[in-house]
């Protein structure tokens, strides 16, 4: 009876729902609210499932009655009966923002290596003072300049440069860690902004968006133009934080390299403090 009722609920939001609400053309229609290739599609799944799973003949992941309600963009109440119904509980509403105090001492003890902490939709919460000495911020001016997938996509971080190669899997990683989260947090709006927003203005990040890839380990490199010492090479290193649902971005330099030296004499060159919490982001 469960899948039954579960089949119903998916049909009836899918039916009731504006598709001009949810980006999709209006148009003449012969039936009313969204079509099941159109939810399909939107959710990252076949029409089959979609149509097996109204017709209570197929079990939901967790993950894609996520996806059924991000795509319909269904209200809190709906979300959760929806999960309900499926026996799964419901998600947090938003992706967790703060930085606890475990988090905070990564960035605390290791002062002489660049390093910033985001939140799952890749909002910076915090920097180390390494960090700003690389000059890395230094043109951040709104809440969105602190969102590393936006300034990635919009090709705002012109004080950062990689390799074609390098280039290509940060993104996918951006773009398929963000889409996790997305599936993960349907009722953030937020993150919602910031996807669609991404989506519009980046023809690259609509791509991986669609067809998100299988992102092997975290490997990058990155140059960075500090504006007294020339340009900085460092290897990149992505951490995840459990506790609070964080991931730590950690660089460093080859020991006894150049690129170590200059590393070493910019931290040594600055005044900055030594952690600095980046305000409350908007969605980007």
């Amino acid at each position: 009876m469960a899948l039954q009722d579960l089949g119903a609920e998916v049909r009836r939001l899918r039916e009731t729902t504006d598709p001009a609400a949810i980006g999709l053309p209006a148009g003449r229609r012969r039936a009313r609210g969204v079509r099941r290739e159109e939810l399909a599609e939107l959710a990252g799944v076949s029409a089959d499932h979609v149509r097996r799973l109204e017709q209570g003949r197929r079990h939901p992941s967790a993950a894609v009655v996520n996806a059924i309600a991000r795509a319909l963009r269904v209200g809190p109440a709906e979300y959760e009966r929806l999960c309900a119904l499926a026996g799964y509980a419901a998600a947090d509403g938003r992706v967790p923002r703060e930085a606890g105090a475990a988090a905070m001492r990564l960035l605390e003890r290791f002062p002489g290596t660049p390093a910033f902490l985001t939140d799952a939709a890749w909002n910076v919460v915090a920097v180390n003072g390494a960090w700003m000495a690389l000059g890395a911020g230094r043109s951040n001016r709104v809440a969105r300049d602190w969102n590393v997938a936006w300034r990635t996509f919009s090709n705002a971080h012109r004080e950062i440069s990689r390799g074609d190669d390098h280039a290509a899997a940060f993104r996918a990683t951006l773009a398929t860690r963000l889409h996790s989260t997305f599936l993960r947090y349907p009722g953030d709006e937020p993150l919602a902004e910031l996807v669609d927003e991404l989506r519009t203005t980046s023809r690259s990040f609509d791509v991986l968006w669609r067809a998100p890839k299988a992102v092997a380990a975290y490997d990058d490199r990155a140059v960075f133009r500090h504006p007294g010492l020339g340009d900085i090479a460092l290897d990149g290193t992505l951490l995840d934080v459990p506790g609070d649902n964080l991931q730590a971005v950690v660089f460093t330099a080859a020991p006894g390299s150049g690129d170590a030296g200059r590393l070493g004499e910019a931290v040594r060159a600055s005044a900055g403090p030594a952690i600095i919490r980046v305000g409350q982001p908007g969605p980007g």
